[in-house]
């Protein structure tokens, strides 16, 4: 029985089923924010809302469209439950990660409600298995309070840029700076490791830069032990969009192509490390 027939007169048992042709899709993008064990599940008719949190100062979501989905049925308004993602990515990859041209693992997923398991059913090669995995009750998540309206500063470019300079810039430092101004150099990454201070700059006429709004000159800092995992992501991305408010608060948001052609998102929230004195801002 294959996975397009398998429980379909079924289906009705559950609120919510989603169907994918390639669950490597769902896999990479969830890869990008696996950085803690447990993680939050959020349906709504949209498609999916997956995050984590660490030490309440840096949040990750991944954003998965229904559109991404061949099918995508929610019966209710919207069902929220944790997980634990790293069960959830073995189980999504229990075939192997085998990249043979045209052989792909199809995906089904099923949540009957409150208190039930996420229910996998995943088939390859006529291969058909089913994983079923305990949801737990939610945590709430933090809310950073980062809305468009009160976004100081915003800059779009392509992620290659940012790869490079988390190539070149000294990870032995404790925080990663991000100076953003409507001035000369615009943007700045600044790290300050055992070999000194090392600076990467970048012009808003950048053949990188997209996008440059910039209202006023803004530098913080941030630690670079929250920010590493964010690299998952931006390995993986396009694009990067990133974002801070009159608090300093950081959004990076990625911009993610799947193998199909399907964009999806992922956002970091961070909080700034400390608050920069004038003469700091000068520098």
């Amino acid at each position: 029985m294959s996975l397009s027939t398998q429980q379909g007169d079924e289906d009705d048992q559950y609120i919510l089923v989603a169907k994918m042709d390639n669950a490597k899709n769902m896999s990479n993008i969830l890869k990008a924010i696996h950085f803690k064990e447990m993680a939050t599940v959020f349906a709504s008719s949209n498609g999916f809302k997956v995050t984590v949190e660490d030490a309440k100062c840096v949040q990750a979501n991944a954003f998965l469209q229904a559109g991404i989905f061949q099918e995508f049925i929610l019966r209710e308004e919207s069902a929220t439950f944790k997980i634990d993602l790293t069960v959830l990515l073995e189980c999504l990859n229990i075939f192997g990660t085998s990249n043979i041209p045209g052989v792909t693992t199809a995906l089904k997923m099923c949540y009957a409600g409150y208190g039930c398991p996420l229910i996998l059913w995943l088939e390859e090669g006529g291969v058909l298995t089913d994983c079923t995995i305990k949801t737990l009750e939610p945590d709430e998540v933090l809310d950073f309070n980062f809305s468009s309206a009160n976004v100081i500063n915003k800059i779009i470019m392509k992620s290659e840029c940012l790869k490079e300079a988390f190539a070149e810039l000294d990870m032995t430092s404790e925080v990663l700076q991000i100076l953003m101004s409507p001035d000369k150099p615009h943007l700045r990454l600044s790290t300050f490791g055992n070999a000194g201070s090392t600076h990467a700059d970048y012009p808003k006429d950048s053949d990188m830069v997209e996008s440059f709004q910039c209202t006023q000159t803004q530098s913080n800092r941030y630690k670079l032990t929250l920010l590493k995992p964010s690299q998952k992501a931006l390995a993986l991305s396009n694009k990067i969009s990133i974002r801070t408010d009159f608090r300093g608060f950081l959004s990076l948001q990625y911009m993610i192509r799947t193998d199909d052609g399907q964009v999806c998102f992922v956002e970091y929230y961070c909080s700034p490390d400390e608050e920069l004195d004038d003469d700091d801002e000068d520098r």
